[in-house]
């Protein structure tokens, strides 16, 4: 292998988001480069590197051995460049470096929870803080903090990954809900029929599946969804009932075009965790920012 003494790191994030965006389509979309770039940036790392790094064709992009050692060290490469500068900057009281986040939808109407006010929390102070805030799945999440590729996630985890730090934040109210053209809206709690909940569409969230049908004892899902604006947007139609954070709902319910359903038979909390590797639990940035979540969390309780 040659000299890698003036190794170039912006070639090297490059190559790294080829890796993750799965070839040169999605890498264009994520770095805003031409395929012609890409493949020019490529070319000059391969001749720099001195071997091939990936085998690329029409419908195929897999990694070299040369190459999955070489993504395997710039990933390494880039967290030794992180916390060089952690370890530089606390040296001078100054918080800095880049804070990847992670967070379910449909959080943003928390009252309570609210990941934007920990997030003005923390940055009213004097620091060089750059925020990579990501949404996913609470499994897609969970996977992420316990392999390394998010800091700090949010969301109702099964708390199964090994190494990972959870913390109870708080807990999300949920119910039952209907549109306003659903055969249900217009029936009382007291009224609907088993057999009138049977005989709606459900729609489920996929990841929590089975939960969403036993919840309520449905025979089988309608439809499925990652997103509980997705959710919405299904129980709106007038067509599906499903299950919903009641503060995303509350909009919708007091304009008339979403009720809940027998909400004293459906209606539960999830619990939702901050979650962060424990190896890193004593980060300067990680720290500040559960500080500033647990301030914001703490202010709401007493408010």
């Amino acid at each position: 292998m040659r000299r890698l003494d003036n190794i170039d790191l912006r070639l090297l994030r490059v190559f790294v988001a080829l890796v993750e965006a799965g070839g040169f389509s999605g890498a264009q979309i994520v770095l805003n480069l031409s395929q012609s770039t890409l493949s020019t940036h490529l070319a000059e790392m391969e001749q720099r590197i001195g071997g091939q790094l990936c085998v690329r064709g029409r419908k195929a992009f897999r990694l070299t051995d040369l190459g999955q050692a070489t993504y395997d060290a710039a990933l390494k490469l880039f967290a030794d460049i992180e916390d060089f500068r952690y370890r530089v900057a606390a040296v001078n009281g100054r918080l800095t470096g880049r804070l990847r986040l992670g967070i379910v939808d449909g959080v943003v109407t928390s009252r309570q929870l609210g990941l934007q006010h920990a997030m003005a929390r923390m940055l009213q102070s004097d620091f060089d803080v750059m925020i990579d805030l990501s949404q996913a799945t609470p499994l897609e999440l969970e996977q992420a903090v316990a392999e390394g590729g998010r800091d700090v996630v949010i969301g109702p985890f099964s708390q199964q990954a090994p190494g990972v730090v959870y913390k109870p934040v708080y807990r999300e109210p949920n119910c039952l809900y209907c549109g306003r053209d659903h055969p249900l809206f217009a029936v009382s709690d007291g009224t609907i029929s088993r057999a009138q909940i049977e005989a709606a569409r459900l729609s489920v969230r996929g990841y929590r599946h089975l939960d969403d049908l036993y919840r309520i004892g449905h025979p089988k899902a309608a439809a499925s969804v990652l997103q509980m604006e997705a959710q919405a947007m299904l129980v709106l139609s007038g067509h599906f009932i499903g299950f919903l954070p009641s503060h995303l709902a509350e909009p919708w319910v007091a304009d008339g075009q979403m009720r809940a359903v027998q909400r004293d038979k459906y209606a539960f909390y999830s619990q939702h965790y901050v979650a962060f590797r424990s190896a890193e639990a004593e980060r300067p940035i990680i720290r500040a920012f559960i500080a500033a979540l647990e301030d914001h969390l703490r202010s709401v309780s007493e408010a």
